[in-house]
């Protein structure tokens, strides 16, 4: 096997001479189909790799990283803080030269950077060992947003301190001036300093407290609940992706290829319901006790009465397919699961990002792979 930076990797497998890599030196292949891939990648925000065999493009890889569950989450936050600037960049010099910077990192090709910024912080969790020993701060949950977290304690705990400082240099100031007047004895002055350093001591205590900005959290049974439906949020994810898919197969010319669409169809949405349901009935109302208000998680709600409505209908227009159709029920069928499909997606981000945030270490799901044979 041999790279070549920037081109890609080439080898022999079962006597083929195999390239993966861009597309210009991978193989040949047909330019209108390769536009058309790039064309289909650019939608789905993935980047194309493609696969050439014996000097003739073979196939695609489509390879998309899916935003952090905690993102956005974490933006608005450090944006509350007073971070002006967030880019993606693996370069911090320039940046380090013109402000404070911050740089996070998780990868061993995080490291030189995490070293050259003003404050390198990694996400030990799951990164490499070469990132955390490169960082200032190590964050040992897989939790982005613990970084703004952070940062509003540190804030918060400075102004703490800064009003307990003053507090306490104020009153001690106060009562030498009532003292330099005669009117506390040396006893008493001794006991109102006392009780000064107290008052100081307490105020200070409230660093400890969670402040406003302090994300809720689910503990014990309700956080072990979130593990366990993210898990499952983990295996539907690639087969809610399908659904486009299996709408084209059963509507499809060939009998082998429906009745095969019809059964993992039917499967995924006896499991899609059943998890939509444990959702209802025991994460919703722990995350409402959590979150506290009126009705938080309403519009979460309204969002399962409408997934099980599309669900049903694409049950019907399925068993309608398979009786005697109209002529508008194929197309029906497609637009009926392209809906379901929507709403899941965003259903299940909202999710991860409002609920399954609200307790520690889910799990990660960073990389989703993808294929698209020649041709089609």
């Amino acid at each position: 096997m041999h790279e070549e930076p920037g081109q890609g990797v080439r080898g022999e497998v079962d006597g083929h001479h195999v390239a993966v890599g861009k597309a210009a030196w991978a193989g040949q292949g047909d330019p209108s189909w390769v536009a058309q891939v790039r064309g289909r990648a650019a939608v789905r925000g993935a980047i194309t790799v493609f696969v050439g065999v014996d000097g003739r493009l073979a196939g695609v890889l489509l390879l998309q990283d899916r935003v952090r569950p905690d993102a956005a989450r974490t933006f608005r936050l450090l944006r509350r803080t007073g971070i002006d600037r967030a880019v993606m960049v693996a370069v911090v010099r320039a940046e380090s030269a013109r402000a404070p910077t911050v740089m996070v990192g998780d990868g061993v090709n995080d490291a030189p950077a995490l070293a050259a910024a003003g404050v390198g912080v990694a996400l030990g969790a799951r990164g490499a060992s070469a990132s955390s020993q490169a960082a200032d701060v190590v964050i040992t949950v897989d939790r982005l947003e613990r970084l703004a977290e952070a940062l509003a304690i540190a804030r918060r705990t400075q102004a703490v301190a800064g009003q307990s400082v003053l507090a306490g240099m104020g009153l001690s100031l106060a009562a030498m001036v009532v003292a330099a007047f005669g009117l506390l004895t040396p006893a008493v002055g001794a006991v109102v300093q006392e009780g000064i350093d107290v008052a100081a001591i307490l105020g200070a205590l409230r660093a400890l407290g969670p402040g406003r900005d302090r994300l809720p959290r689910l503990r014990g049974d309700a956080a072990d609940l979130v593990r366990r439906l993210d898990e499952e949020h983990r295996a539907l994810w690639p087969r809610v992706e399908r659904l486009p898919a299996l709408a084209d197969a059963v509507t499809g010319p060939s009998p082998e290829e429906r009745r095969a669409a019809v059964a993992e169809l039917t499967g995924l949405l006896d499991d899609l319901l059943a998890h939509e349901r444990t959702d209802e009935q025991l994460l919703y109302p722990a995350v409402a006790r959590t979150l506290g208000g009126a009705d938080p998680t309403g519009t979460m709600s309204r969002e399962h009465e409408e997934i099980a409505a599309l669900a049903r209908r694409v049950r019907l227009l399925c068993a309608e397919l398979g009786a005697d159709p109209a002529d508008d029920t194929p197309g029906e069928f497609r637009r009926s699961v392209q809906e379901l499909h929507a709403i899941l997606r965003l259903h299940f981000a909202q999710e991860e990002e409002s609920y399954f945030v609200l307790a520690d270490a889910p799990g990660d799901r960073s990389r989703e792979t993808g294929n698209i044979p020649p041709g089609v």
